[in-house]
C-alpha cells in the first residue's frame, strides 16, 4: 500500500521489521533507544520462558509463539540466526501442540492459536516448519464461515472482527510458503484460491460502522451489530453502536490482508476514522482496555499503509516516534510491560510485552 508496499511481501512481522527500509532520514540516535528497549525486553522473555519451553501458560500456545515472534524480530537478527536452547524448545513447544487436522492449540481459542503459531513460526524462516505451517494454513482456511468471516474454531462461534483478521494475517503472510519468503512478491490473487476472499470482504465491510454519527462512521465494531465500546441512542431514538480503535485498525489491516487498493472508499473511510480519533493514550472508545494491543495494531497497520507523518486536524504527527516513546516510558525497570487494566489478558506480561517489543521492532526500522 502506500509509500513502499513491497516491504509487506515477507513472511511474519518479524522478517517485515527485519527487511524494512526508513522512509526517511534515520534518527540514529533514538533508533539506539529503541534497540535498547527491545534488548531489554528480549532479555526479560528470555529469562521468564518456563523450562518445558512455554511462556506465561502451557494452556495457550499462542503466548509461547508471540514471544518467539518478538524475539526473532531483534533488530540484530542474532536469534534467527543462531536460535539458543531455549528458542529451539519454544518452537518444539508449538509444533508439538499440532494436530493431525492441522489446527495448532491446546485449550480453546483454535483458530487465535494456529494463526498466531503460524505467525510464530513464520518469523523464523525455517523450512523445517513448512509442513505444519501449510497444513496449519489450510485448516485456517477451513475455518471460513458461511458469513465469511472466521471466528474462534471449530464452526463454533460466530465469527469476529479479530479473530478475522489473526485468520487473514496468518494467511496472507504465509502467501509465499515454498518460495523465497523474504523476496518474493506474489499476489492473493494468485496464491489464495481455496478462500473466499469475496466473503471475506463482505464480512470486514458488514463489520464497519456506517453510523450517521460521524464520530463513528467508518469505524468498525466487534461483529455485526455488537461492539464492544456498546451503543448510544441517538437524538431520534435509534439505537448506534459504538466504533473504537484497535478493532478499526484490525478492520484496516483486513482490507489490506485482503488486496483492497488504498484508495478504495472502504479503506479511505476507516483510515480516516482513525486518524481523526488518533491518540497514543488511550485506545479510543475503550480507554485504558487493551491500550497495548490498540497501539500494536496502530504500528502494524500504518506501517503496511505506508503512513510516514500521519495527518491529524490539521497538522502532521510523527506517529512512530509518538508510538515509541509511549512505549519507552511505560516499560518497566526488569524490560517488560503489563496493562493495569487487564481486559484481554493485558495483565499478563508475558502478552504485553510480546506486543510491545514487536511494535518496537516495526518502528525502529522506519526512524
Amino acid at each position: 500500500m502506500k509509500n513502499g508496499v513491497s516491504l509487506i511481501s515477507v513472511m511474519g512481522l518479524a522478517c517485515f521489521a527485519a527487511c524494512a527500509e526508513p522512509l526517511h532520514q534515520p534518527d540514529i540516535s533514538f533508533r539506539h533507544e529503541v534497540e535498547h528497549s527491545i534488548d531489554k525486553a528480549t532479555q526479560w522473555l528470555q529469562a521468564n520462558q518456563n523450562s518445558n519451553g512455554w511462556w506465561s501458560t502451557s494452556d495457550q500456545p499462542a503466548l509461547t509463539a508471540l514471544a518467539l515472534d518478538a524475539l526473532m524480530g531483534q533488530p540484530s537478527g542474532d536469534l534467527r540466526a543462531h536460535p539458543t536452547p531455549g528458542v529451539a524448545l519454544g518452537y518444539k513447544f508449538i509444533t508439538d501442540h499440532a494436530k493431525p487436522d492441522g489446527s495448532i492449540y491446546q485449550k480453546g481459542l483454535m483458530n487465535y492459536n494456529t494463526s498466531i503459531c503460524m505467525m510464530g513460526l513464520l518469523a523464523a524462516q525455517n523450512p523445517q516448519y513448512d509442513t505444519v505451517l501449510r497444513k496449519a494454513r489450510q485448516w485456517v482456511i477451513s475455518q471460513q464461515t458461511p458469513d465469511g468471516g472466521v471466528g474462534y474454531g471449530d464452526h463454533g462461534e460466530h465469527s469476529d472482527m479479530n479473530n478475522t483478521m489473526t485468520a487473514l494475517e496468518a494467511l496472507y503472510y504465509s502467501k509465499n510458503l515454498g518460495q523465497n519468503p523474504r523476496w518474493e512478491n506474489t499476489s492473493i490473487s494468485t496464491s489464495e484460491k481455496s478462500l473466499n476472499w469475496s466473503a471475506a470482504i463482505h464480512f470486514i465491510e458488514a463489520c464497519q460502522n456506517k453510523s450517521s454519527d460521524p464520530k463513528d462512521n467508518g469505524g468498525f465494531v466487534y461483529q455485526p451489530g455488537s461492539s464492544k465500546a456498546g451503543a448510544v441512542t441517538n437524538a431520534d431514538g435509534r439505537t448506534a453502536l459504538r466504533s473504537y480503535g484497535s478493532i478499526s485498525y484490525a478492520g484496516l489491516l483486513s482490507y489490506i490482508y485482503a488486496d483492497l487498493k488504498p484508495d478504495d472508499p472502504r479503506v479511505l473511510s476507516v483510515y480516516d476514522w482513525l486518524r481523526n480519533n488518533y491518540t497514543v493514550d488511550e485506545n479510543p472508545g475503550m480507554g485504558a482496555q487493551g491500550l497495548y494491543y490498540y497501539l500494536h495494531l496502530m504500528t502494524k497497520a500504518l506501517a503496511i499503509y505506508g503512513v510516514d507523518q500521519l495527518p491529524v486536524k490539521g497538522q502532521t504527527v510523527d506517529w512512530r516516534r509518538e508510538v515509541a516513546m509511549k512505549l519507552i516510558n511505560l516499560q518497566k525497570a526488569d524490560g517488560s510491560w503489563a496493562n493495569k487494566n487487564g481486559r484481554w489478558w493485558e495483565h499478563d506480561s508475558v502478552l504485553v510485552t510480546a506486543y510491545s517489543a514487536m511494535s518496537l521492532e516495526i518502528l525502529y526500522h522506519g526512524l
